[in-house]
């Protein structure tokens, strides 16, 4: 498994951790990361603004069992010269449903000498 393939991984589980401290881990942490989220229209920029937006979806700081799971599937890792870009679907299931929520996300993983990080995000639901 490479840097982006452990990165990723770390990604998946920041979703199911709901740990906010791990998100300075995984991203970059400045006002050059974006992300457009499946659930709020618009692109967020800016560090802070992605702290706040996963503190939305209640990740705390420590984490906590929320119940719910997020995976991927059809997983593609595209290596270019100075970034790597994910494709893959996003699924995930809330506490107590039967039914997974499903899309497509990019995320653009640069390396600037501290391991990848995710310069940009973009989801979408199918």
């Amino acid at each position: 498994m490479d840097a982006v393939e452990k990165a990723l991984e770390k990604w998946v589980g920041l979703w199911n951790s709901y740990d906010l401290n791990t998100v300075g881990d995984l991203f970059l942490t400045d006002d050059r990361v974006t992300y457009f989220s499946s659930e709020k229209r618009g692109l967020i920029k800016g560090f802070h603004a992605l702290v706040e937006h996963h503190r939305g979806f209640g990740f705390v700081e420590g984490g906590r069992d929320a119940g719910n799971k997020l995976w991927l599937e059809d997983v593609a890792v595209e290596r270019l010269r100075g970034f790597s870009v994910v494709k893959a679907d996003w699924l995930f299931r809330r506490k107590g449903s039967d039914k997974d929520q499903r899309g497509p996300v990019t995320l653009v993983y640069v390396d600037e000498g501290e391991g990848p990080r995710i310069a940009h995000a973009h989801f979408s639901n199918y």
